[in-house]
């Protein structure tokens, strides 16, 4: 092949080896860089006078093991508060005795007696909210369901023939005249009963001992 056409390739073949070197320095960084040339030095990013503080290795030693001991504790703390979790491991060689079937362990109920107890006590629970739904019918019924629904006690079609508001509010004023108007005939029939109030600034001048009375 001519000569232009090798150089050609050798350029691109250069510029495809740089392009392979910068992505591997872009995705590599704790590979560092290397260099043979004893004249090309440059300056640590982290020893310059302007970077960050950073603590020592002692310090870093010692905050290491504050964190692997706050990790421990609450390892230790969920194991304790979540029991139902229980135990993982990956070691096949590692076993251990069961607590609940030691012989140490406190008799256990039977699975039968345990199924006859859970259902005693849901018994139990059903009879205490149907007393209390019957002796307090002030709380409602409290339902999350959309679909639930019901007819109207008060407008069922045997429910008994209600007045309207206009007749109700009718019967309200003609008991209060009734009742105004017994007043009057109790005040009238009885004058020995007197007048009573409560207000201290009320007063009134007596009937027989008016300066026009007669003697």
């Amino acid at each position: 092949e001519e000569d232009e056409f090798a150089d050609e390739r050798a350029e691109i073949l250069a510029d495809a080896l740089a392009l392979k070197k910068a992505a591997v320095d872009y995705l590599h960084p704790e590979i560092g860089v290397t260099c043979v040339d004893p004249t090309l030095f440059g300056r640590n990013y982290y020893g310059r006078a302007s970077a960050p503080e950073m603590e020592d290795a002692s310090d870093a030693l010692e905050a290491a093991r504050i964190l692997a001991d706050a990790r421990a504790l609450k390892q230790s703390a969920v194991d304790y508060m979540h029991p139902e979790v229980g135990v993982k491991t990956t070691d096949g060689a590692c076993f251990a005795r069961c607590y609940f079937n030691r012989f140490s362990a406190p008799e256990t109920e039977e699975d039968e007696f345990a199924d006859e107890r859970a259902e005693i006590l849901a018994d139990a629970l059903a009879l205490k909210k149907a007393a209390v739904d019957y002796l307090h019918p002030e709380i409602g019924v409290t339902c999350v369901d959309p679909t639930l629904f019901g007819r109207n006690y008060y407008g069922r079609a045997s429910a008994p023939e209600m007045e309207d508001a206009s007749d109700a509010l009718e019967a309200a004023r003609i008991l209060a005249d009734a009742r105004a108007l017994k007043q009057s005939a109790v005040d009238y029939m009885h004058p020995e009963v007197g007048v009573k109030t409560t207000d201290g600034a009320c007063f009134a001048r007596c009937y027989f001992n008016r300066f026009s009375a007669p003697e």
